[in-house]
């Protein structure tokens, strides 16, 4: 990507996530409002949901902006990683949140059985700011994905899945809520059971974030059509006799790629470089300015 381009990115990015970021601060303080005038513990707990969703949004910033700066000295690659990790933090922050709804739930139904404690059947405040959240959170999950993929932002798409993990916490909360209040306390249980099952479906967001992140902070390679991709461009080129020993890998949006090429040895050294450079402009033009390449030329009788 060109430098405007790169600014464009992360002006967007930035964007993105503080308009997620005004709407968990209106969501915190709608729960927990909900949460003690309509005596709703379940609304509570959604609340710090929000709260941590909330500060997701800061890491996703912070992230961004170390992430976007230039090459240095100690980073010759680049600072793409940030971002990476940031993905990763999140992934982590998910298992938390999930393992927290897991736990709120579970107890509360053990307390249930084997002490007999009951379950407060909640008011319609609570149930009415569980279908708020669920409409918001839904719609934000649904702009931020497609924001993601426009703008090929893995800490977005992490951002994305946070958005929608308060989502169908706040769906288990207004099943438990609604039943309550239109059944009685006696199935006020269904709140913490639809908790738990919910936590699950967080837990498996979380996983699949995480694998993909440090799958990346690990190096794997690319893809396999991606690394097919790359050897029809410079098996195309006129003069490249054979390309072998590629390796590949993704710098934050980045992809980094290099390789040893052969070309015929009777040719100079400046038509072999101006050959590498015509190679290196094609994969450029392909996946990205900024695409780390490196080519090694060998002679080839």
């Amino acid at each position: 990507m060109a430098e405007n381009e790169i600014e464009y990115r992360q002006s967007e990015i930035v964007r993105v996530t503080l308009i997620g970021t005004v709407i968990n601060a209106f969501l915190i303080v709608l729960k927990f409002a909900a949460g003690v005038f309509a005596d709703s513990a379940a609304m509570v707990a959604d609340g710090v949901h929000s709260l941590s969703d909330f500060l997701t949004d800061f890491v996703v910033i912070v992230m961004l902006k170390i992430s976007s700066k230039p090459s240095d000295k100690d980073h010759a690659f680049g600072h793409g990683k940030y971002e990476t990790l940031a993905t990763t933090i999140i992934g982590l922050l998910l298992i938390l949140v999930g393992g927290g709804i897991l736990w709120s739930g579970s107890t509360k139904i053990y307390y249930y059985f084997f002490y007999g404690e009951e379950l407060l059947s909640p008011g319609w405040f609570a149930f009415v700011a569980a279908i708020v959240s669920i409409l918001m959170k839904e719609g934000i999950y649904q702009y931020t994905i497609r924001k993601s993929k426009n703008l090929n932002s893995e800490a977005l798409v992490a951002n994305a899945w946070h958005h929608r993990s308060d989502a169908l916490s706040s769906i288990g909360t207004a099943i438990g809520i609604g039943a309550a209040c239109l059944l009685g306390s006696q199935w006020a249980i269904l709140d913490p059971l639809a908790a738990i099952i919910v936590s699950f479906f967080i837990f498996k967001v979380a996983i699949q974030l995480i694998r993909s992140s440090v799958s990346q902070l690990l190096e794997s390679s690319l893809p396999i059509e991606v690394e097919k991709e790359i050897e029809e461009i410079v098996n195309s080129y006129p003069g490249v006799t054979e390309m072998h020993n590629l390796r590949t890998r993704q710098v934050g949006v980045n992809y980094a790629i290099t390789m040893h090429v052969r070309m015929d040895g009777n040719i100079s050294l400046y038509e072999s470089h101006e050959r590498v450079d015509q190679i290196e402009k094609a994969l450029k033009e392909r996946f990205g300015h900024q695409t780390i390449i490196s080519i090694h030329v060998e002679p080839w009788k």
